[in-house]
């Protein structure tokens, strides 16, 4: 016998091995089975071999089969086509498995999958993922039942841990995110927000006894402006965090003394002992199961995702593959078929480089930025400064004035209309006493303002609070183009700007008609503004110094993973930062976009319609110069980073039929059907929108928009229309005209507003466009 065919026998020998353990097994789970027996010849099953089954007819009809497969699997149930198809049951050999729906070979419908370990998981599939509604139970006891999507728990679910914790809320990629509440087994519990698994944002904790905090918390442990209450009424306010240093507050009795010994850092001692319980994981994915079938001898294979390097020898099925498991052992025959194999290897590896070099590279989530800002502490150079600031806001704010309709005077809009305040350090009538410089401050008109946060529905105590709170405001680490510094609240619900005299004179000057203009359109997309002030700090200097505050356009429950502001012009309109410095925080420009996104219909005709409004407003101000904020969220991506497509076009590298499910614009618009998620959704916030990856020709560096790829990202869409308050004032116009010596006049930012305004609506209707 030759040393092919004893290898040969021998791999015979280990499969029929397998088949009779798989019969074993079949038979203890689903009960006795008949297998129909295999001619003498029959050594292997091959794709045209035809076992003896029950009711078959044709390849092309369903019938229902009982199979041995060739790696000792065991399947019976329903068949069609050289697939599983319809109701069946499938055992692997290493115990875990499947019974329920099929289609073409792979897992989708209602099933149940089981673990070798006990795990089961009962419900919905797609494509082999556990996706949809479904249960799954550990093998210790723990147990959740919800939403899924490509394995991970995501969307609303109740977990209950083996400790006798539980959650109910919501998921996002398989951990905690969202809204929902915890509760440990002693029956104390949290309720409020979550972020990547852990307790982040506004929520309460509750003890047994009747205590409890309210307030933020970031880490699982309370940071920020909060209050801790007892049950007998008393209470202690004030700001909280792990630096000793850093907390400050008041404790205001309800009548007995008892709790005045109280320490607030005993909170964070007493929290400790309440972990979050990371459950158990999901062990093999039933994604990852592989079936032992065969491929239809009418189906044409495909390639599969190709490796990084370009190699599809990863994922194409070849024939005679498994012969290499015997290395050189096998004759002269089987070495001269390896070197066939080896020569079209190289062949389809030199196909794969060359049509790498023509696709795009797969795109990845922009490494985390971190918190922008540096926290204005004691020390500062512009810590009075805040203070000052600070202490105008809340008198600003918190002076009584009569309810005020929002139909003003023109009075009101005048320039002259403002009122100074001293802020002497001993304090006035008026003013508090404060260990701050002496200054002076101005409000300009103050009713427009005020009425103007009534309008934008924001209220008094919370803007204060916000402002004026314990929390330091944070100064951007440089000044914008303008020369303005920006400070953001600590949390990031609004942004203060410094502002030039001309920027003053161009906002009061504009006032009445920007008033007009957002009471009359609800969804405007012009940047919001809330107040407009003034400090002059006393001294030799006598220094003025004038500040807008502002909405923070990204001030979201999502993440922004990347950042554009878009004009429509090209000259210097790209970033000038290598690619290793640009994170999440980095403004990317209109040269480095390479998106288009498309809003589906009822929200693009609004945006579209709310674009014209806007910028016919900006038009007859004479103001130029603006930039539409565009910030994107991807809603999936892989644990590696990496992006993953949404199902509108198969992957790159990637067959249809292996590609994972992905959310479709009809699952979409299901989701959007849930008023609780509408209620955080309007224009320019939040809204649910597709980005179709776009590449520039190499030829053409200047090309504004890029060519559709057909690759597209569900996202999450925040924009707005930003510096609103360049005039095209005399500076403006010799700018035009001397860069229109050098550049096309139509690459440059300063052109006449109405030119501006054509031209900006232009570009931006081509990168947003309707999702048919």
């Amino acid at each position: 016998m030759s040393k092919d065919q004893s290898y040969v026998l021998k791999a015979w020998e280990v499969t029929m091995r397998k088949t009779q353990q798989a019969k074993k097994r079949a038979n203890s789970v689903f009960g006795t089975v008949s297998i129909a027996p295999h001619s003498e010849n029959d050594t292997t099953i091959d794709e045209n071999d035809d076992e003896t089954t029950t009711d078959r007819s044709s390849t092309e009809e369903f019938y229902h089969a009982e199979r041995v497969l060739p790696n000792g699997d065991y399947y019976t149930g329903q068949w069609y086509d050289n697939f599983p198809h319809g109701n069946g049951k499938y055992l692997w050999t290493d115990g875990c498995m499947y019974i329920g729906e099929w289609y073409n070979g792979k897992t989708m419908g209602n099933g149940k999958f089981g673990w070798p370990s006990g795990a089961t998981y009962e419900g919905e599939f797609k494509s082999g993922y556990m996706d949809g509604i479904g249960t799954y139970t550990g093998p210790s006891g723990d147990a959740y039942k919800g939403q899924w999507v490509m394995n991970l728990k995501h969307g609303h679910g109740v977990k209950s841990f083996a400790n006798g914790d539980a959650y109910d809320g919501e998921w996002r990629r398989g951990l905690q995110e969202g809204q929902g509440k915890y509760q440990w087994s002693d029956g104390c519990y949290y309720i409020g927000e979550w972020k990547n698994g852990t307790i982040c944002g506004k929520g309460s904790f509750v003890w047994t006894n009747g205590n409890r905090y309210d307030g933020f918390w970031d880490e699982e442990f309370p940071r920020g402006n909060g209050t801790y209450k007892w049950d007998d009424g008393s209470f202690y306010v004030g700001h909280w965090s792990k630096d000793p240093e850093e907390m400050n507050g008041t404790y205001y009795p309800s009548g007995n003394e008892g709790n005045l010994d109280w320490d607030p850092k005993d909170l964070f001692n007493n929290l400790s002992e309440y972990s979050i319980c990371s459950g158990e994981r999901v062990p093999t994915l039933p994604s990852q199961k592989k079936l032992s079938v065969w491929n239809s001898s009418k189906r044409v294979e495909k390639p599969r995702r190709m490796s990084v390097d370009g190699r599809v020898s990863v994922g194409v099925d070849r024939a005679f593959e498994k012969m290499n498991m015997w290395g050189n052992e096998i004759g002269e025959g089987g070495t001269d078929m390896r070197k066939e194999l080896d020569a079209e290897l190289m062949r389809l590896d030199a196909e794969g480089l060359q049509s790498l070099k023509s696709s795009p590279v797969p795109m990845k989530l922009p490494k985390a930025g971190r918190k922008q800002g540096e926290t204005i502490s004691k020390g500062h150079r512009n810590y009075d400064l805040m203070l000052n600031l600070q202490l105008g806001i809340r008198h600003s704010v918190g002076r009584q004035a009569p309810a005020a309709s929002l139909d003003l005077k023109p009075s009101a809009f005048d320039p002259k209309d403002k009122i100074w305040r001293r802020f002497p350090r001993e304090g006035t009538k008026y003013t508090p006493p404060h260990q701050s410089t002496e200054f002076k401050w101005k409000d300009y008109c103050p009713l427009v303002f005020r009425s103007l946060r009534k309008l934008f529905k924001v209220d008094p105590a919370d803007y204060m609070l916000s402002i004026c709170g314990n929390d330091a405001l944070r100064e951007l680490s440089s000044p914008g183009k303008s020369g303005s510094f920006f400070y953001l609240t600590n949390d990031d619900r609004y942004m203060i700007k410094t502002m030039k005299k001309s920027e003053t004179k161009v906002l009061l000057r504009m006032l009445a008609a920007y008033y007009n203009h957002v009471r009359a359109f609800e969804n405007s997309l012009v940047i919001r503004f809330f107040g407009l002030h003034c400090v002059k700090l006393n001294g030799p200097t006598q220094k003025k110094v004038r500040f807008v505050i502002m909405g923070n356009l990204f001030c979201s429950k999502y993440s922004v993973h990347r950042r554009f502001d878009l004009k429509g012009s090209s000259l210097g309109r790209t970033t000038d930062k290598p690619e290793s410095e640009i994170d999440s925080n980095t403004i990317l420009k209109d040269l480095d976009l390479n998106f288009i996104f498309r809003l589906q219909k009822v929200w693009y005709q609004e945006f579209i319609r709310q674009i014209d409004k806007d910028c016919e407003f900006l038009e007859q101000e004479r103001i130029m110069d603006y930039s539409l904020l565009v910030g994107i969220h991807f809603r999936e991506a892989s644990v590696a980073g990496e992006l993953i497509p949404s199902g509108a076009r198969t992957p790159i590298g990637e067959s249809e039929e292996e590609s994972g499910p992905r959310l479709s614009r009809a699952e979409v618009d299901q989701l959007l059907l849930d008023p609780s998620r509408w209620a955080s959704i309007r224009l320019g916030t939040n809204m649910p929108a597709r980005a179709e990856r776009t590449m520039r020709k190499n030829d053409c560096e200047l090309q504004l928009v890029g060519e559709p790829t057909g690759e597209f990202y569900e996202v999450v869409m925040i924009f707005g229309i930003i510096d609103i308050l360049q005039d095209y004032d005399i500076s403006k116009k010799l700018e035009h005209a001397y860069k229109s010596i050098q550049y096309d006049p139509s690459s440059i930012s300063a052109v006449d507003p109405r030119q501006y305004s054509r031209r900006f609506r232009d570009f931006i209707f081509k990168v947003f466009t309707d999702d048919n």
